[in-house]
C-alpha cells in the first residue's frame, strides 16, 4: 500500500477503535469494522474494488443520507456496488479529505448500526 493508503487506515482505525465493541477484520478481502462482531459498518477499499479503481470507503448511513450526500458532493460521495441499494455511502479516498471528517463517517456509521446498549455507551 501506499503511504497515503496507510494514513487513511490508521485515521480509520483510529475514529473507529474509539467506539465500544468494535472489531476489525477482513472482509472480502478489506479491512472492515464491525459492532459487537456481527454487523459492518464500514469496509476500506484501499486499492479500489471492482469497477471503483480509487481508494474508498463503504459506510453505513442513515436512511436519506446517500441521496443528500452523493447530490450535494458528487466528486467526494458516491452509491457503492452492494451496499449501496441499503443506502450505504461510498467515500473517496484520493481526495482531499481529514482525520475528523473521517471520524465523523465512521461513527455516523456506527450509529446506523449499532444497538442500543452500545449507543449508550458511546453517548456517555
Amino acid at each position: 500500500m501506499a503511504p497515503d493508503h496507510d494514513d487513511h487506515l490508521a485515521a480509520v482505525r483510529a475514529a473507529c477503535q474509539r467506539l465500544p465493541q468494535v472489531e476489525e477484520r477482513l472482509s472480502h478481502g478489506a479491512p472492515a469494522f464491525f459492532a459487537r462482531g456481527q454487523k459492518a459498518f464500514v469496509y476500506a477499499w484501499l486499492d479500489g474494488h471492482h469497477d471503483v479503481e480509487f481508494p474508498h470507503l463503504w459506510c453505513a448511513a442513515p436512511d436519506g443520507a446517500q441521496e443528500a450526500m452523493v447530490a450535494g458532493e458528487p466528486n467526494r460521495y458516491f452509491k457503492p456496488p452492494y451496499v449501496g441499494r441499503r443506502g450505504w455511502i461510498g467515500v473517496r479516498l484520493d481526495r482531499d479529505i481529514s482525520a475528523e471528517e473521517l471520524a465523523d463517517l465512521c461513527e455516523d456509521a456506527y450509529r446506523t448500526v449499532a444497538p442500543a446498549r452500545l449507543l449508550r455507551q458511546l453517548d456517555n
